[in-house]
């Protein structure tokens, strides 16, 4: 008798939304199986490729059997040394190599296990609505209560720390310059922030995975220049967004001592660190720095501008802002933003990510991505045109 198969998922899991980047991958290859010629416009995933340095600098790297085992400590000082240092030159910031900073296997993953090694089963912790969705899976998985903070347009899509005056959180995220809204936060915000942290006994994670992809002259600030920090905060920075390197998986996270020893205890019990090679070839990047961005910032500005003369056209509203790889939209024609999200898909073969993946305050937006090649954005700037009647009465 052929047993009747069970699902194997924890409760904990089975009681998690879909996720939404899960979800616009399926959703693209069921187009794509129908024969769709579908253009992703959905997801910030670098197409450009690393640093030519950077992508020598491992090959180099690659070759030392000697960096074949477990990542040597040397390699993770060596690679926390160029990290301090590339925050020291952009920011000037100041941080101890061997306490304040430490890498990570992409900020996904760091920022999905920090409520794991500060929380305690049941503490609060306050998350952007719409935000990332990795902060709330991460302090569910964790034990600790999500409590929502809406990111309203009227406010520039940063939280009303006005109205967190009376709650008590151990953790509060924040995300600038933000993903999915593209809005960008000043020091005077991050000072208010860190007061009203130091106030009621919370610590922050701010996410700064997109703070070097900027337009316009506009400079991204970090939380840790503002005085303060270094007794609440913690910072996590990406390479994949910065350095074309998604794939790599590194990142590093920097700030508050406590923090940092948290998370390093806690990824010593479940991981064995980044590939040595991949390391030493990060340091290259992070020596680098902006000369290794400009012809990548350009690309992207060029696309930016097609999607936003595209947009205009076709008389939809979007949120304008001087960074991040995402522009944010409102949904026209009265339709939700699933229902948006299928008709574009449907129609015009265009997929974007629906505003209500990112949380209940994300509904009547959608979230079109600049990483796509330049020859496809032309395309879906003519495709979104040509569909414009859906809304267009």
């Amino acid at each position: 008798m052929k047993l009747t198969q069970r699902d194997a998922r924890s409760a904990r899991l089975r009681a998690l939304p879909a996720y939404l980047f899960d979800e616009l991958v399926r959703l693209r290859h069921a187009s794509e199986a129908r024969g769709v010629d579908v253009i992703d416009l959905s997801i910030g995933d670098p197409d450009l490729g690393a640093p030519v340095a950077v992508v020598e600098a491992l090959r180099r790297h690659a070759g030392d059997p000697g960096l074949h085992c477990y990542t040597p400590q040397w390699v993770i000082q060596e690679f926390n040394a160029a990290a301090a240092g590339w925050m020291r030159r952009r920011f000037g910031v100041s941080l101890d190599p061997a306490t304040e900073v430490f890498p990570v296997i992409g900020t996904k993953e760091g920022l999905a296990h920090l409520p794991l090694a500060v929380l305690d089963p049941g503490d609060l912790a306050l998350v952007p609505d719409p935000g990332y969705p990795v902060y709330s899976r991460g302090v569910w998985f964790a034990g600790g209560t999500v409590e929502w903070m809406p990111l309203e347009a009227s406010r520039g899509f940063l939280p009303d720390l006005a109205a967190l005056r009376g709650k008590h959180p151990r953790l509060v995220f924040v995300n600038y310059p933000n993903n999915p809204t593209s809005a960008v936060a000043t020091a005077g915000f991050y000072r208010d922030l860190i007061s009203w942290a130091q106030d009621t006994n919370a610590y922050v994670a701010s996410d700064a995975a997109y703070s070097e992809i900027a337009f316009d002259g506009h400079v991204s600030a970090s939380i840790l220049a503002e005085p303060g920090a270094g007794d609440v905060a913690i910072e996590f920075h990406s390479l994949s967004k910065t350095f074309n390197m998604a794939g790599w998986r590194v990142g590093f996270v920097a700030g508050q001592a406590s923090l940092v020893a948290a998370l390093k205890t806690l990824k010593s019990n479940l991981d064995s660190d980044v590939f040595g090679p991949i390391l030493m070839a990060s340091c290259v990047a992070l020596e680098q720095g902006q000369p290794a961005l400009d012809a990548t910032l350009e690309e992207y500005r060029a696309r930016r501008n097609l999607i936003l003369s595209g947009l205009d056209e076709c008389g939809i509203d979007y949120h304008r802002s001087p960074a991040t790889l995402y522009i944010w939209a409102r949904v026209p024609g009265g339709m939700t933003s699933l229902e948006f999200a299928g008709a574009l898909l449907e129609r015009a073969g265009l997929l974007v990510a629906p505003g209500a993946g990112f949380g209940e305050c994300g509904e009547g937006y959608f979230r079109i991505s600049v990483t796509c090649p330049t020859p496809r954005v032309k395309a879906a700037r003519e495709r979104l045109g040509e569909v414009a009647g859906l809304w267009k009465k």
